[in-house]
């Protein structure tokens, strides 16, 4: 992030940022410096798609929003209905999946204004690791908590639909009932020929 010319305030303000995520919660000033200083900076206007669902080229990076709101949807197998997973702000990433495994994103992010990102590349948070280990160590425990939490929040979700789906079940099963025993009334009803 400390390109020549660039202000302090501006790398400080990414880092107290990155700081205040709770996906970091503990990290000091100067370790969040060192991770700022390992993301380089990009602006994107309104409307860039980000990163695009099952894209596998350069999907091996993560973004810290710093300013700009990002839209995460999902196109839930069906084309043309995409389904909006959240809105992303200051201080939230994006892409830390690929950054971890570098395989196909898992949904489109679209920025709804522009956007001043921080983007950490897999090769970057390499470097990190060998000459910062612990400042490493502390930011993917960090990406690691806040992925075990979107699971978690995806396995309430899950049981919600679950209980939906069984009880729309149920009432399939007992509108089924109940059209049977209506047809078979009526073909003992119907004259015989």
């Amino acid at each position: 992030m400390s390109a020549p010319g660039a202000s302090l305030t501006a790398r400080d303000e990414a880092a107290a940022m990155l700081m205040r995520s709770s996906f970091v919660a503990g990290m000091d000033l100067d370790e969040a410096r060192l991770v700022i200083d390992a993301m380089r900076p990009v602006f994107m206007p309104a409307g860039t798609v980000v990163m695009r669902e099952g894209q596998t080229e350069d999907a091996d990076y993560m973004a810290l929003v710093l300013d700009g709101q990002v839209r995460a949807e999902s196109s839930a197998q069906v084309p043309g209905q995409e389904v909006v997973m959240s809105i992303i702000g200051p201080g939230q990433l994006i892409g830390e999946m690929g950054l971890l495994d570098g395989e196909p994103r898992s949904a489109t992010c679209t920025a709804l204004t522009d956007l001043r990102l921080a983007l950490l590349t897999r090769a970057a948070l390499r470097r990190l690791v060998e000459v910062q280990p612990a400042v490493a160590a502390r930011l993917m425990l960090g990406i690691a908590e806040a992925l075990a939490e979107r699971v978690r929040a995806g396995n309430r979700r899950y049981q919600a639909l679950s209980r939906v789906m069984r009880a729309v079940q149920l009432e399939l099963d007992a509108t089924h009932a109940v059209n049977l025993r209506l047809l078979e009334q009526q073909d003992q009803a119907a004259p015989r020929r």
